[in-house]
């Protein structure tokens, strides 16, 4: 567990949550989660072999095109940018706000491990927007300890969803691969609703484990993370209000200015997801976990 905790602040307002709780300050490392960003992925999935039915609002879009890089604003090299922020950007940022919506797991949950190293866990889906929120600093942090491949931009889904058309990438066909982490990532459904990507059993085990109301505050909410036995949380992390009326073109490159609103609120949640990965790491790759912009993130949150 953390040896503190860091500054509260006022937390998020809930979207599509499962229920309404009381409101509880999202400035800290804590066992329970306040109100944040997440759409609700209905009933848990089932573990023993067989997969719950996930039920995911359709949402009914003709594009006229079928390029969704073109759709999302991407022009070619769009997603290499995103995934090579300079790091002076990132230290300029350091820790602009107080970290939110992540929870400590629980003292004793067992390592996550696969093919020999630490889990990253990502569970969501093309449908859900808050997903498409959140993919921006974790591909940023994920893409400081190894390399994606096949990263494709994308949108959210349309009108009158929740923050229609949000540029984005899907992890959905992508590769990742790391000397230090396993990202293990799914996609459940496309930006339309329809079945894309089923879980697998480690998946699956996880979500239904600890995406609950006593260690996340949330019953089935997406997107779901979890930074191998350490933390997890439901939900996007920063004010997805910095993405309005924005390409994904004009987003990369804010992200590239640590002045901009986009790269203060990605930026520093970016910085808190390393600070995160590098606890589970042992503090490698060190030319990562000792930048200044990580070191300012343990400070804020400190190693459990």
């Amino acid at each position: 567990m953390p040896a503190g905790p860091a500054k509260k602040s006022t937390p998020p307002k809930k979207a599509q949550a499962p229920r309404p709780k009381s409101s509880q300050s999202s400035g800290q490392v804590k066992g329970r989660t306040s109100r944040q960003h997440r759409s609700n992925l209905g009933p848990a999935l089932m573990i023993g072999g067989v997969v719950a039915v996930v039920v995911l609002m359709v949402f009914v879009f003709i594009t006229g095109t079928d390029d969704e890089a073109a759709q999302a604003g991407a022009s070619p090299g769009a997603v290499d940018k995103l995934t090579s922020i300079p790091v002076a950007t990132l230290d300029a940022v350091g820790v602009a706000s107080d970290p939110r919506n992540v929870n400590a797991l629980p003292a004793g949950t067992a390592p996550v491990v696969e093919d020999g190293k630490p889990v990253v866990l990502y569970f969501g889906s093309e449908a859900c927007p808050f997903c498409a929120v959140q993919r921006w600093p974790v591909t940023v942090a994920l893409s400081r300890f190894g390399t994606f491949g096949g990263l494709e931009a994308t949108t959210s889904p349309p009108s009158p969803s929740t923050l229609p058309n949000t540029p984005t990438v899907t992890y959905h066909g992508a590769t990742y691969s790391s000397d230090y982490i396993t990202l293990s990532s799914v996609e459940t459904a496309t930006r339309t609703g329809a079945a894309l990507e089923t879980p697998d059993d480690l998946q699956s085990r996880l979500f239904s484990t600890y995406n609950v109301e006593s260690v996340t505050g949330s019953n089935g909410g997406i997107p779901f993370m979890m930074v191998g036995n350490l933390y997890t949380w439901a939900g996007s992390q920063y004010d997805p209000g910095v993405l309005d009326d924005k390409t994904f073109d004009e987003i990369v490159d804010a992200l590239a200015d640590p002045v901009t609103d986009v790269a203060l609120e990605i930026g520093t949640t970016a910085n808190y997801l390393t600070a995160m990965i590098c606890q589970l790491t042992g503090g490698e790759p060190a030319d990562v976990c000792t930048s200044a912009g990580v070191q300012a993130a343990q400070t804020v949150f400190p190693p459990v």
